[in-house]
């Protein structure tokens, strides 16, 4: 593809790939990084929570105007693209490179998934496209990878991995919402298994009282759920990789 032919890349994703904007902007030389943006908006997150984001929030932490901000990005979606590329950082490229595609997809979940339980924000800031960072490639890449020798097309691959991503994802936002990213009943509070325990009387609720009988009250909630959905998934894509195979 000739330059002439390359797509014109939005302002905040040619300076992630450290491409010159199509279209400079006029003022003074720019003074940061886009990194630099990135770090600051992640910190907030970590601190506060993605909602507490704001552009005059970031040029306060970096010392310079609001406005400045904009010759950077051009609003503030662009502001949660370079943060999640910031969050997640670059893939271990060791996480898909050994074992067979089951364990080489597992590897990858539960990298995924522990990266964000420790900034549940990832799974819940709203995007306006898809990632597109170099960071962020690198996990896709990553991700598609662990599905080599499967007999996947290049598209079912990565429909695979979007469906896995999906679920890693839901599953994070969950946790998060019911308080139960970590293990057992917080600051003394009883957990999950013993209020349901409680309030779920066999005699109105027979059937989830049963299923519920077997919960223990230190159960990983979050770790054991991530499992089973997990091997169900790849139960499902095993099947469509044998019927592949059969074609």
């Amino acid at each position: 593809m000739t330059s002439a032919e390359r797509p014109e890349l939005p302002r905040y994703l040619a300076l992630l790939w450290n491409r010159e904007p199509a279209t400079p902007r006029r003022g003074p030389k720019p003074t940061l990084a886009i990194s630099d943006i990135a770090r600051a908006a992640v910190a907030i997150a970590d601190e506060s929570g993605w909602d507490a984001v704001s552009m005059k929030g970031i040029a306060d932490a970096l010392g310079v105007t609001t406005m400045s901000l904009y010759r950077y990005v051009d609003a503030k979606d662009d502001i949660h693209t370079i943060m999640i590329d910031e969050a997640f950082g670059r893939a271990d490229p060791a996480t898909t490179a050994t074992g067979d595609w089951r364990t080489r997809v597992g590897n990858w979940v539960r990298a995924a998934a522990e990266l964000m339980r420790r900034r549940p924000w990832i799974a819940e800031i709203p995007l306006s496209s898809p990632p597109l960072g170099p960071n962020t490639l690198s996990w896709t890449n990553s991700g598609v990878h662990a599905f080599a020798d499967t007999g996947l097309s290049g598209q079912q691959k990565l429909s695979a991995l979007l469906l896995v991503d999906g679920f890693v994802r839901h599953h994070v936002r969950q946790a998060h919402q019911m308080g139960l990213l970590t293990a057992g009943a917080v600051a003394g509070r009883p957990g999950y298994p013993e209020l349901l325990a409680e309030l779920a009387d066999p005699g109105d609720y027979p059937d989830l009282a049963a299923a519920g009988a077997g919960m223990e009250p230190d159960d990983d909630f979050f770790t054991d759920q991530l499992e089973f959905g997990l091997g169900i998934l790849l139960d499902g894509i095993a099947g469509l990789i044998q019927a592949e195979k059969r074609r």
